[in-house]
């Protein structure tokens, strides 16, 4: 059970960087490609992916029992407070919606690459 935890944690940390990597070298690729404003509209599609990311996370460690469980409260009420943040930067500052949207898409894309990682150097 004990490998399963580090597993599972070394798996989280992965995606986590893969997430933060994807978003600002997205950011700085948008940025280049189609302006700064599209670049920071990517990073804050990136950031919420983000926050999603870590709150499926506390929802998986609070139905799994984890040794290192951390609070799961008020994930809910941070996750609509950043959404509405980004909307309100978006809708005043006029950036690219379609860029902030493909910015949500990265954790997705980090956990494809994570499947990938595990399948290449997998340890069986």
């Amino acid at each position: 059970m004990r490998n399963d935890i580090e597993f599972y944690d070394r798996v989280v940390r992965r995606i986590s960087w893969i997430i933060l990597a994807l978003g600002v070298f997205g950011a700085i690729g948008v940025a280049v490609g189609k302006g700064i404003p599209s670049g920071f509209a990517f990073l804050i599609g990136s950031a919420v992916s983000f926050a999603s990311f870590q709150g499926w996370r506390r929802a998986v460690d609070a139905i799994v029992p984890n040794p290192k469980k951390r609070s799961n409260a008020f994930f809910v009420v941070r996750l609509l407070a950043l959404l509405a943040l980004a909307w309100v930067i978006i809708k005043f500052l006029g950036l690219n919606i379609a860029a902030a949207a493909l910015g949500l898409l990265v954790s997705g894309a980090a956990v494809v690459l994570e499947i990938i990682y595990e399948l290449i150097y997998a340890r069986a």
